[in-house]
């Protein structure tokens, strides 16, 4: 009898589940285009006590929330000056507002939290706001005008200046966060608004290691560890922005960010590719002596696929500063996956399935209670921080973050840390869900106590529903440091925006 019940159980169960996958497949989800654009500026803050001006560079990614409106996240880093190492990360705002066709008015705030070594940054907190007159010149729009920086907690850098930037549209295509693993043939996503030419980007996680040569702590081996993000503009060129901080070798608290462009060759079946880069960036810290900050990264690397679009890479090359202040040999080693997106149609690569991934980013303001200091006293720190989630398959995601202090007397503080979580289904009519993560990497600056910059930083927390692509996360979990005294509860209360984009395969 027993055995009879359980084998209607099994096919009443084998039943409910090909209608589930039927029902989750069956409909291809309708595409939408988020419209974004990218930044670059510039402006030379003015700096206290007769010091020479701080040439200040940014790189911003905005969406646009409607015809006039925008709010986006940006990083800022040192290039000219003293304060080689100084970094911000903040959020933007902003109105743009047509005069004519082409000219048009951008006004906007940043505000963010970070600092170098050294400087009179305070606490790290920040606003920067700007108003510019722009033009549209069709494939980029450049704007320029005044703007006014004030780190006020603490601080003594503040500054009204001219400011340049230069502004390209970068949108992208996406569906419902709740269809990410969602998988369709080819032939089905033919007759949809799908049927496009896909668009080629990698993500990259590595460790670098950079022997000084000349300069400060010449002779010594600075440990990196980093992520990368290229974007192909065809199948053999692409651009890249590379982010990296040091955990080992030095005193903590060394970061570098990247900007630039490379060549792809592939052979060997497309299961070998080399890659020659060159990227101009900001860099710094940590006693690192890199002047103003300017540096240049040459690089050249050999990837070896190891399955689906996971690979294997080392790579060669150079972290200097054009005049040779500071020059550092790098070798490194780390882990690409490549992802075809928005589109099934390549003229280099037939693809067979597509699947819909499910991405998350996060901006959130954290808070160190009672962080331990290298002075040996312990005081609240808060920090801003941005977190990028890339789904690997419907609960289990690969995380990035970055964070720089912004209240409690730490402003050089940042963080650059990479690990995996895990997130549940929305319970709650589809409202709430809970996660949890593990991530670590480097750390340092502002007098936290993370001895050489190895720390690890467990949390749990609960993510509840705003609208379709927007959530509010609350989290709680501990910091701790390897080698130094950091051993802190954690909270922290923010934004995601999340979504699932088409991403093909050839199976």
């Amino acid at each position: 009898m027993l055995n009879i019940i359980f084998k209607r159980a099994l096919i009443v169960s084998l039943l409910m589940s090909v209608h589930f996958f039927y029902a989750q497949t069956s409909t291809v989800p309708e595409q939408k285009t988020q419209l974004g654009f990218g930044q670059i500026d510039f402006l030379s803050i003015k700096m206290p006590e007769g010091e020479q001006n701080m040439d200040y560079t940014g790189l911003h990614y905005n969406l646009k929330l409607n015809d006039w409106s925008y709010a986006g996240v940006g990083l800022y880093g040192a290039v000219g000056g003293i304060r080689g190492g100084f970094f911000t990360l903040g959020v933007n705002a902003g109105i743009q507002q047509k005069i004519t066709n082409k000219l048009f008015v951008d006004a906007g705030i940043h505000f963010g939290g970070g600092g170098g070594a050294s400087a009179p940054d305070g606490g790290g907190a920040f606003i920067l706001p700007h108003l510019n007159l722009g033009y549209d010149f069709k494939h980029f729009s450049a704007t320029a005008g005044y703007s006014y920086v004030d780190f006020f907690d603490g601080g003594t850098i503040n500054s009204s200046q001219f400011n340049v930037a230069v502004q390209i549209p970068l949108s992208f295509k996406t569906a419902g966060f709740e269809d990410r693993e969602s998988s369709f043939s080819t032939e089905k996503l033919k007759n949809t608004s799908w049927n496009a030419l896909s668009n080629r980007i990698s993500l990259f996680v590595h460790l670098n290691n950079a022997k000084v040569t000349k300069g400060s702590y010449k002779g010594n081996t600075i440990r990196l560890a980093g992520f990368e993000l290229n974007s192909y503009l065809t199948d053999n060129f692409f651009f890249f922005v590379k982010a990296d901080g040091a955990y080992h070798g030095i005193k903590a608290g060394y970061m570098d960010v990247f900007l630039g462009g490379g060549y792809h060759l592939s052979m060997n079946k497309n299961r070998t590719n080399i890659l020659a880069k060159f990227g101009v960036g900001a860099g710094g810290g940590g006693g690192v002596d890199t002047k103003g900050g300017f540096l240049i990264y040459p690089d050249i690397s050999l990837e070896q696929k190891l399955f689906d679009n996971v690979y294997a890479s080392i790579n060669k090359g150079y972290l200097m500063s054009p005049d040779s202040h500071f020059v550092s040999s790098t070798f490194g080693f780390g882990l690409k996956y490549y992802v075809d997106r928005d589109g099934i149609l390549s003229d280099e690569r037939e693809f067979s399935e597509g699947k819909f991934k499910g991405f998350d980013a996060i901006i959130k303001q954290d808070l160190y209670l009672n962080a331990a200091r290298d002075g040996g006293f312990d005081q609240d720190m808060h920090q801003i921080s941005l977190q990028l989630n890339f789904f690997l398959n419907k609960y289990l995601y690969a995380a990035g973050q970055t964070s720089f202090a912004n209240f409690g007397n730490a402003g050089a503080y940042a963080e650059g840390i990479v690990g995996l979580g895990v997130q549940t289904n929305d319970f709650f009519n589809g409202k709430t869900s809970l996660f949890a993560q593990v991530l670590g990497g480097a750390a340092g600056g502002g007098g936290i106590s993370t001895g050489q910059g190895l720390i690890v930083k467990p949390s749990i927390g609960v993510n509840q529903k705003l609208t379709n692509n927007l959530n509010l996360r609350l989290g709680a979990g501990y910091v701790k440091a390897r080698g130094g005294n950091l051993s802190s509860a954690q909270i922290n209360l923010g934004i995601s925006y999340r979504f699932s984009f088409l991403s093909v395969k050839k199976f």
